[in-house]
């Protein structure tokens, strides 16, 4: 397993530990505690004018702008690289006070056979290409197979890869057949970071999304990410308080800082301010950075765009102003 410091964030990579079930034997969630806390998240603190506008200009930093259609063609991912590159109309961020900052998404998500595209249209930038694997959404080929996936993604350009995990080992009870399968997976990631997606939705309750989350940092996951954005049920704020708890728990235990992605059904800027807050009172600032935290989004950035023109000008305008790409 390889270890580094990220020469951008100063953190050190996560470099897992060794099996051990007396870490997360005992968790059990209270889930109307959980749904309790989260209710009151958007009630306890207003994020309103200039405060709002900084707040959804760090969401943008914190997007990985994502498409994972079955028509994505080559001029659609060049499209979407442009808007990371771009994700902000020049206007309005002069009127922000933010032109020439370079603004830019966290990353560019997409299919494997579409890394060259984005690799090439990126290249110059500091926005790394993303790509879903192991059998993404759902997981269900030979474990050969995943190893392959992330292996020729990693080869083709891909500086971070999203992995799904066999969802039955948690239904299970299999923890040590999903430590050794995630720990599998970092190893053939090399010097690509690794976001776990839990599919949360899928995973029955919000114990076993406990332990989930602290089974696959204990096997060496850069990010834990809720979904892939194809279930039924995806990024939740109940799901989110979970497992950012389980990343603190992890940090003081270990001292290592793990990411949280959650992916899903994020599509307006309300939303976004809200896993904001959450990460914000839960973590602290130092988890507010995209190195740390991403939203996995495909529309959201539309909908901020929007948000901060009418800041700017007072007035909301039509939602096809601010295409995605």
């Amino acid at each position: 397993m390889t270890t580094d410091t990220n020469l951008k964030t100063g953190h050190k990579r996560n470099e897992g530990m060794a099996f051990d079930p007396d870490f997360f034997a005992d968790i059990r969630v209270n889930r109307s505690a959980v749904e309790r806390r989260t209710a009151t998240l958007g009630t306890r603190r207003s994020v309103k004018k200039q405060w709002q506008a900084a707040w959804l200009l760090k969401a943008v930093s914190c997007i990985d702008l994502t498409s994972l259609s079955g028509d994505d063609t080559p001029g659609n991912v060049m499209r979407l690289c442009a808007k990371a590159r771009q994700p902000v109309r020049n206007d309005l961020l002069q009127n922000l006070g933010m032109a020439g900052t370079g603004l830019h998404t966290g990353a560019v998500c997409v299919y494997h056979n579409l890394i060259p595209t984005a690799v090439k249209v990126l290249e110059g930038t500091s926005i790394p290409v993303a790509a879903v694997s192991t059998g993404f959404p759902a997981g269900q080929i030979s474990m050969e197979q995943k190893i392959k996936q992330i292996e020729l993604s990693v080869a083709a350009g891909a500086s971070e890869i999203d992995i799904v995990i066999s969802r039955p080992k948690v239904l299970t009870g299999d923890w040590a057949g999903l430590y050794e399968e995630v720990k599998a997976y970092r190893q053939a990631c090399g010097e690509a970071h690794m976001k776990t997606i839990l599919a949360t939705g899928e995973l029955a309750t919000l114990t076993q999304v406990a332990k989930a989350s602290r089974v696959c940092m204990m096997a060496g996951a850069d990010f834990i990410k809720t979904s892939t954005g194809m279930e039924q049920v995806n990024a939740t704020l109940p799901v989110s308080l979970v497992m950012v708890r389980a990343i603190r728990d992890y940090y003081e235990t270990t001292g290592f800082r793990v990411g949280f992605k959650p992916a899903g059904g994020i599509r307006q800027a309300k939303q976004a301010l809200m896993w904001l807050i959450l990460m914000e009172e839960e973590l602290g600032t130092d988890w507010l950075k995209p190195d740390l935290f991403r939203f996995g989004a495909s529309g959201l950035l539309g909908d901020i765009e929007r948000q901060l023109e009418h800041f700017v000008t007072g007035r909301y305008s039509a939602s096809y102003r601010h295409p995605m790409s």
